[in-house]
Order: C-alpha cells, then structure tokens, then sequence
C-alpha cells in the first residue's frame, strides 16, 4: 500500500516536472532555430561582405585605372592645348602680316587709282569739234569683188588730229628759235636780266612739256537700204501701228518701195526700215520728212542709219626743242614795246641768243592759247 502511494506521488513529481522541462525544450529549441538562423544571416552577411569588398575592390581598380586615363588624358589635352595655343599665336602673326601686305597693297592701290585717274585725265578728250564744210570729189573703187557690206553702205573716213596746246597766261612770253641749240642755252640760265629803256626786267626761261595729244580715224558708214524714223506715237495698237507703217513705207507713190523688215518701238514711237532695194532710202532720207497713212496722216521725221567706229587711236606728246616759256615778265612797258624788246635782248649772241623764228609776249592781265603743229614748232594763238 504504501508503495502504491510512493508510486503515486513519484509520478506526480514527474508529471510536474515534465512541464516546464517540456517548455525548457521548446524555448531551446526555439533559441537553436534563432542561432541557426543569425548564423545563417551570419553567412549570408559575410558572403554579402566578401561580394562587397570584391566589388569595391574592383571599384577603386576601375576608379584608380579612370584616375590613370584621366591624368593621360589631362596631359595629352594640355599638351594639345599648348600646341593649339602655338599655332594660333602662329596665326595671329600671319594675320597681323597679311594685315599689313594688305594695308600695304591698299596703299598700292590707292597710288595706282590716283594715277590711273590722271592718266585717265590726261588722255581724255573732251572737246567740241567744229563743224567742217566738205566737197565731194570722187569714189575710190572696190575692188572687183566686192563685200555685201560695201554694197549696201556708203562709206567715209575722216581723220582728226588733236594739235598740241599750251595755254599762255599773263605775265608770261612764249619763244621760238631757228636752231634747236640756241633754246638749250638760254634754258641753262637761272634768269635773263632784259633791258627796256630806263626799266630792267629779270624773267626765268621754262622748258615746255606739252599735254598729249592725239589722232584717230572716224569710219563712218550710212545705209543705202536703211532709213530710221521718229516722232511716230501710237495713236492705234502697236501691231496696227507696224503694219500701217510698213504699208505707207511700201507705196513707191509716197517714194517708199518694197520693206524687207521694219523695227517699231511704241514707247519712244522710233523704228528702222529696211528696204528690199538700194536707192529708196537714200531718197527718203533727203526728204528728211515722211507722211505716213496714219489716221488723217502723220508726218514723221525720217533719216539715214549711221554706224560709227574709232579706229587707229593715237596718243603722242613731246617737248618743243626750238621754243621755251619766259615767266615772271612786268609790265614796264606796253605790249608790242615789251616784246620788241624781249625778241632783240634773245637775238644777240652776246645774250647766248641767236634768230628768232616767232615770239608772242601776254600781260598780266590777258591769257592766250597757242598750238604747236605737228611738223614743226611754229605757232599759232588763238
């Protein structure tokens, strides 16, 4: 009996134990599952660790090679920068040079123009031209085979030569001697010391330089079909206008004959005509007039077709060897005297003179133009 209650109470001592054992275990358990599980996250930090310092080793490598490339890179940039900053220093040099060629062929220009502008000056012609009265005397031939322009054109030459010109102002004297010679010593003088009566008058010897001159041929040439006409406006429409007008150009009644072709401007209200036949514009062109079968009639004015060219253009100058310019001259005395007395101070040999061909003295108060002829040095004043 008692050993059953032993037994009892030893088996409730061990149900009661058991419990919080049982609840040891679970908590053990639990604690294993929690140091596996930091061991595990252990790991997987020291694996992630390892990656880590891999990757960042691989990173600095990268930074430290990006470092190196950069520094050569630097290096080559700088060094391509200097030599960029050379060659631009090279060329700001050849700038500042050709700068200064191209000041210098401004300069050069300028001088150029300026002397071709004088050139230009000096051989420009500007004159008026009188009118000259001519007499027909003959018709050179063709030869047997003529040109279809002769034959349709009447053809003259004139030939224009420009004599050389000096314009004499007052105060001075222009002279001429017989010999070449006698010029040349009189030009070595600095001053001639002159007579006149009581009065003694210095004046300086000038050789003269001529402006050039020249010569040319004008070849004019006038239509013998052709005629030109004005003073034709158009009172209807311009294809009316032409026809009407090669109409009343076609009647041999009003002394026209058959057109060939017939230019019109309706603007100016001028055209040409050209006729078939040689001969009817020649006889309209001395009419001068012609009335055209326009409305109750227009009069229109008619006239030869002239071409002109310039031909065998020649420029020339010199200096007159026979004659020399006497300057600074005072009126002591009245002209003609003055100059009677200049001429007898030059004809003596004494006076390093010699024969007088022509000389022409002008006053303060006048001016003279006088020409050279081409042949000779003999004057002429106008």
């Amino acid at each position: 009996m008692s050993d059953t209650k032993h037994g009892e109470i030893d088996g409730e001592l061990a149900m009661t134990c058991s419990q919080p054992l049982a609840d040891a275990f679970k908590e053990l358990e639990k604690w294993k599952k929690l140091v596996e599980a930091a061991e595990t996250a252990k790991s997987t930090l020291l694996l992630d660790k390892l990656d880590t310092e891999e990757t960042k080793k691989k990173a600095q490598q990268e930074t430290t090679e990006i470092m190196s490339t950069e520094e050569q890179l630097t290096k080559s940039f700088n060094k391509k920068g200097k030599i960029i900053e050379e060659e631009i220093g090279d060329l700001d040099k050849v700038i500042q040079d050709l700068m200064k060629k191209l000041q210098q062929y401004k300069e050069q220009l300028k001088v150029k123009k300026a002397e071709r502008d004088s050139l230009q000056q000096r051989f420009k012609i500007k004159a008026q031209i009188p009118e000259k009265r001519m007499k027909f005397t003959h018709v050179e031939k063709e030869a047997r085979d003529e040109t279809e322009d002769s034959v349709q054109n009447t053809k003259a030459v004139f030939t224009i030569t420009q004599r050389p010109s000096l314009l004499l102002k007052g105060g001075q004297a222009l002279i001429t001697f017989e010999e070449e010679k006698v010029a040349e010593q009189i030009l070595r003088l600095a001053k001639c010391t002159v007579s006149c009566d009581k009065d003694k008058v210095d004046v300086k010897p000038y050789a003269i330089t001529l402006d050039p001159s020249v010569k040319f041929e004008v070849h004019v040439s006038m239509s013998k079909k052709s005629i030109e006409f004005s003073n034709a406006p158009p009172h209807i429409s311009e294809e009316r206008m032409r026809d009407r007008l090669e109409l009343s150009f076609s009647k041999p009644s009003c002394g026209g004959g058959e057109v060939e072709t017939l230019h019109y401007d309706p603007e100016t209200g001028k055209g040409r005509v050209t006729f078939l036949n040689s001969g009817v514009a020649e006889n309209l062109a001395l009419k001068e007039t012609f009335c055209a079968d326009i409305g109750n009639g227009m009069e229109i004015n008619v006239g030869p077709v002239y071409e002109y060219q310039l031909k065998k253009f020649q420029t020339f100058s010199g200096v007159p060897k026979r004659s020399l310019l006497l300057g600074g001259i005072q009126d002591v005395t009245d002209d003609e005297e003055l100059q009677d007395h200049l001429e007898i101070h030059f004809q003596k040999p004494s006076n390093y003179g010699g024969e007088v061909e022509a000389i022409k003295y002008i006053s303060t108060t006048k001016k003279l133009k006088v020409f050279f002829s081409e042949d000779s040095n003999d004057v002429a004043a106008q």
